[in-house]
């Protein structure tokens, strides 16, 4: 009688193991050219374009950009890493996520993005509605574990495994959270170093995960932000590198916002010196940086999973090193600062390309869902993907022709007391007084690139309303502002497209704009809500 009871038993295993078979079989060898691709995102952490950023990555240049897309107008909604990485992950700009600076009362990982944003995050749509297994590694938020938003217990919804470290960017000592559990580092190179830390976890992910899925990876990588430290074997590299000399490299910034007008020009051979040296630590850490994309492509190529996966690297805002005598930072409303990398390769994409094509980091999740067979249009994102772009699908006529950008400056209610001639409202100040915020360094512009026009419209929430326009095709640099030039016409079309832009929500925020043969100008239709709302006086 025993061992006939057992026979239904061995029966329904066997029947289980055949059906597990047939199943993996058929999602697996036999459906291999259906298969849904895989997707891997390497977000740097203040890697510019303009300045000659993506110099020293050469293993990545033609890993991803030679064998594949390589966007040259790829911009940030805010030059600023929590504000840019909340339009990363939700698809919104700024006055839409609510993310406005690198603080938690600046909403960065705070209590309220947790409730309000953080669920509806397109690694959360991926997970929860596409079946995608996911693996993040890396910088999250600037405040990712603080204390009053649920410590590295927290792991964000959407992340099937979780390798996030705790607040902003380090090499050494640090602590990451793993699903949730702490784990502390400290300085030894060969187990510590972060670039290389997430390396190993990003290929171990790519070897313990299920096959039977498809996955997304973020690996969002700490270099080249400060502080800037090498690996041990590329301290020495680039010993005679400096800073380029562009057309904008320690000139005074005429025409422009008071901010940048403060500046002293020329700068001090002292503040030349560090700005040389932070350079050339920059570009150091970049090449653990090109040593992990190698590890990455290298690993999907030997699990045969290269040509079924869109790998895209790009950074959460650019950088300046003098330009226009600023030392050193982000935040600016100019090319070196909102102008980023932008590369992907994958399946019906051409290698060699380049593109021309206006995209910005609000598109990388609508991007990213379309490529999943997720309906972009059932989300509340500001961004569009680009996916018909990169597989030649899209003519530069029928693609969107501006996008914005939005920052909101943070100042001390207080005076530095090593600068008291500059009185409170500035931060980020220099031992020679030159500051790189304040709280009226606060923007918004209209970046238009159309096939008649390569434009940018900006205006501050000042005393002044001061209004900086450039022409990027004459001018690269932006050496001349010409507000006071240019057509009466054109200055009324641009601000009242900045104000539909500043109170656009989803699909609103993907209308023609002023260079688009679609648009239709009705000065008559202003939105009240045009402005900043939000004190950006920053205690310490």
């Amino acid at each position: 009688m025993g061992s006939n009871r057992s026979f239904p038993t061995i029966l329904l295993h066997c029947l289980l193991i055949c059906v597990t078979l047939w199943s993996n079989l058929s999602s697996g060898v036999f459906a291999k050219s259906t298969r849904r691709p895989n997707i891997v995102l390497i977000l740097t952490d203040d890697l510019d374009i303009a300045i000659g950023g993506l110099t020293p990555l050469t293993k990545t240049k033609k890993l991803i950009g030679d064998a594949g897309i390589s966007f040259t107008n790829a911009f940030v909604a805010s030059p600023l890493c929590c504000p840019s990485r909340a339009s990363i992950l939700t698809g919104k700009y700024p006055h839409n996520h609510h993310v406005i600076n690198n603080t938690l009362e600046g909403n960065c990982s705070s209590k309220a993005w947790q409730k309000s944003e953080e669920a509806h995050t397109f690694p959360a749509l991926l997970r929860t509605y596409t079946g995608y297994q996911t693996f993040f590694a890396g910088k999250y938020l600037n405040q990712y574990g603080h204390s009053e938003a649920g410590g590295v217990e927290h792991v964000p919804p959407g992340w099937s495994y979780w390798v996030g470290l705790e607040k902003n960017s380090k090499y050494y000592n640090y602590t990451l959270s793993v699903n949730g559990k702490a784990e502390e580092h400290g300085a030894d190179y060969s187990k510590d170093y972060l670039t290389d830390v997430l390396a190993n976890r990003s290929l171990d992910f790519l070897q313990y995960k299920s096959n039977y899925q498809p996955f997304f990876m973020m690996v969002s990588i700490p270099a080249p932000h400060s502080p800037w430290t090498a690996a041990p074997q590329y301290q020495n590299s680039f010993n005679t590198t400096k800073a380029p000399r562009d057309p904008n490299f320690n000139v005074h910034g005429k025409d422009k916002h008071w901010l940048i007008r403060q500046a002293k020009t020329p700068m001090t051979n002292s503040s030349v010196h560090v700005l040389d040296d932070a350079f050339r630590k920059r570009w150091r850490t970049l090449l653990s940086v090109d040593d992990l994309v190698e590890k990455i492509v290298k690993s999907l190529e030997v699990r045969a999973e290269l040509d079924n996966t869109y790998i895209f690297f790009t950074s959460d805002n650019g950088y300046h090193t003098g330009q226009f005598s600023l030392p050193l930072d982000k935040r600016q409303l100019y090319e070196f600062d909102i102008r980023v990398p932008l590369m992907v390769r994958g399946p019906n994409i051409k290698p060699n390309q380049t593109s021309q094509m206006l995209v910005a980091n609000v598109d990388l999740g609508p991007t990213i869902l379309d490529i999943a067979g997720y309906n972009v249009n059932k989300t509340q994102m500001d961004g569009m993907s680009f996916l018909p772009v990169m597989e030649g699908k899209m003519n530069s006529s029928s693609w969107r022709t501006d996008i914005l950008v939005e920052y909101e400056g943070e100042g001390s209610n207080v005076s530095n007391p090593a600068c008291p001639l500059l009185g409170p409202g500035v931060s980020e100040c220099f031992p020679d007084c030159v500051c790189e915020d304040s709280y009226n360094n606060t923007y918004a512009c209209v970046r238009t690139v159309a096939p008649s026009a390569n434009l940018q419209y900006c205006e501050f929430d000042d005393n002044e309303v001061f209004v900086e326009v450039y022409n990027v095709t004459a001018d690269p640099f932006q050496l001349t502002n010409i507000a006071k030039t240019i057509d009466q016409e054109v200055l009324e079309k641009m601000n009242h497209r900045l104000m539909m832009l500043q109170s656009c929500s989803g699909q609103s925020c993907r209308t023609p704009g002023v260079y688009d043969s679609r648009y239709k100008f009705d000065p008559r239709q202003m939105f009240p809500n045009h402005g900043w709302r939000l004190s950006r006086q920053k205690t310490k």
